[in-house]
Formats: structure tokens, sequence, C-alpha cells
């Protein structure tokens, strides 16, 4: 007698069909598992329906905003076409029930004392957080002081930095793509005295993880972060400027390529020539996702906007002679 068919197994036989061309699916894919569990829970039997989705995407994120409830819609697309295609009885929302699913909320932009203050609190932050006075500053600085996003900080093993640490390979990255970063030399410093601690919590060798808990002594993992994250600024009293409830880990980035963008501009550099080496420092794959910034950060429209006002005032003074 075969097993029943389930929505369970209908998103395990899909995901397992769908990783197998090459795709990972990480985030998608625990979602689509998480549906497939709250829609057999709740005693459904029979194809997707659409009333089974919208129950799904805001039953379980009731204190959220509809753009989240959106985002859980969309990511259910996939997999309601890949149904179809066996169910003709399956269903989905006609158009966008929730709103968009895609927005880009402008960051927080840290300002040079507020990265200051964040690391010098991560320095006192107690090692109950598994991210301690030890890890936590060398992980946040580096983020600070590269770019680097918090999944492909936490992913680095001691092999990928250099012999003189003077680069970072960061690899299997966003599309599994890997570059290298080269760091400043205060970077460099701050992770060669982070070496020297290290030492005293785990082996460092070639693949051993970078930044390790200093409780367990495994590596470190985002939740032990984000809890002392959490905390050290909320402690701070820092207010997110930017469309989102609270500073996230992820503004340090922004924060990085903003505070590029807006030096250059400053110094009168040619941005567009220079976009195409930020784009691949901080591994953008799309040039469109590093031009953003210039329309969603406040700071850089104003500089844009001053540096227009001066090529336009100097061409009318030249037409005027």
């Amino acid at each position: 007698m075969s097993a029943p068919v389930t929505m369970l197994t209908r998103a395990e036989a899909y995901l397992a069909e769908r990783r197998q061309l090459g795709f990972a699916l990480d985030r998608s894919g625990s979602l689509t598992l998480a549906f497939a569990r709250f829609t057999d829970a709740s005693g459904h039997e029979g194809p997707l329906t659409s009333f089974a989705v919208l129950r799904w995407a805001k039953e379980q994120a009731l204190n959220a905003y509809p753009f989240t409830w959106a985002q859980r819609v969309n990511v259910l697309r996939p997999f309601a076409r890949h149904l179809a295609d066996m169910e003709p009885e399956t269903t989905f929302p006609n158009g966008a029930p929730f709103g968009r699913a895609k927005r880009r909320i402008a960051p927080h932009i840290f300002t040079s004392d507020e990265v200051k203050a964040i690391i010098a609190a991560a320095r006192a932050v107690p090692p109950v957080f598994g991210a301690g006075p030890a890890t936590l500053p060398s992980l946040l600085g580096l983020l600070a002081a590269t770019g680097l996003r918090i999944s492909e900080a936490l992913r680095l093993r001691c092999g990928d930095l250099g012999e003189d640490v003077t680069i970072v390979r960061v690899r299997h990255s966003k599309f599994d793509r890997t570059r290298i970063v080269p760091l400043h030399p205060t970077t460099t410093a701050a992770l060669r005295r982070y070496m020297r601690k290290r030492a005293r919590l785990g082996p460092a060798d070639h693949s051993a993880a970078l930044f390790l808990d200093e409780r367990s002594g495994e590596a470190l993992g985002y939740g032990a972060v984000r809890r002392a994250w959490l905390r050290l600024t909320e402690d701070l009293g820092i207010e997110p400027r930017g469309g989102h409830r609270f500073v996230r880990i992820h503004d340090l980035r922004h924060t990085f390529i903003c505070r590029r963008l807006m030096l250059w501009q400053a110094e009168g550099t040619d941005v567009g020539n220079a976009m195409l080496a930020l784009a691949t420092y901080v591994g953008h794959v799309n040039l469109g996702d590093t031009y953003w910034y210039m329309q969603a950060v406040p700071e850089l429209m104003a500089l844009a906007g001053h540096r227009f006002e001066a090529l336009a005032s100097h061409l009318g003074e030249a037409h005027h002679d």
C-alpha cells in the first residue's frame, strides 16, 4: 500500500528535483516545507488552494507587515506552478493580494561615532552570548571595514586569510561566487590581534572556522551574533534612520558602500568609472544593486545634487563668457 500523498511529500519531491538541477533553495526551501507542514497540520487534503496559501502567509506571521505576507506568498509561486503541471485543480492567489513582494527600504547608515561605539561596546559583551569580547569586536570590525555580508564572514575559514593577512578569500558567496577582498592595514592589524586571542579558543588549522563561539569553541553561529548585536545596539540607544524597525547587522555593509560613494562624490571622483570596482569588491552580481544606493540614501542624493549644481553653474558661466 503506497503512502498517502500529503503537501509535505509534494514539497519534498519538488525540492529534491530542483536541487538536483543545481538550485540551493535555502530560505525558499525552508519556507516551502514550513507551508507544507502547516497545511497538513490544518487538515488540508487534495491539491494546493489559494485559501491555504493566504492563510499560511498571514497566520504564521501575524505581527509582520503586509510586505512580509506578500513575500511569503511569492516564495510559493514556483512550487504552485510545479504542482499545477501535475494537478490541474491547483489554485493560487491572483495578482498581489498583500501588495508588492519586492521592495528596498532605505538602510540605516551609521555615523563614524556609532560604528566606534558599537565596536567599543562589543569588547564588553559577556561571553554568555557566544559572540563575546574576543570574537565580536573583530567580526563587526571586519564587516564595517570591508562590507562583507554577515553570512560570508561566518563562513570564513582560517585558511581564507592570506599568509600576511592582507586579503580575505570569500568563497561560495551569493550565486556560489568567490572573490578576493584586499584589507586596509588597520583591518589587517586587528585580525592579527584576533588570531592571537583565537589561539586560546580552538585549533587554527586551514579548514577551521575563523570566528568561534566563545562558549563551545565551535563555529560561531548567526543566532549568537544577532543576540549580542541586538543587546549592544539597544544599550547604545541607536534608533534606525531607515525604514526598518531596528538597526540590522547588514546595515554595516550598507554603511561601507555608502561611505565609499560619499567619499568619491566629495573628492570629485568619476563615480561611474569606480562603480564596477566597488561592485566587484562587495560581491554585487548586478551593477544596478550598487547604483541603487545613489537614489536610496539621502546623503548621496544631496552630494549628487550639489555636484550637479556646481557643474550646471560652471557650464552657465562658460556659456555666458
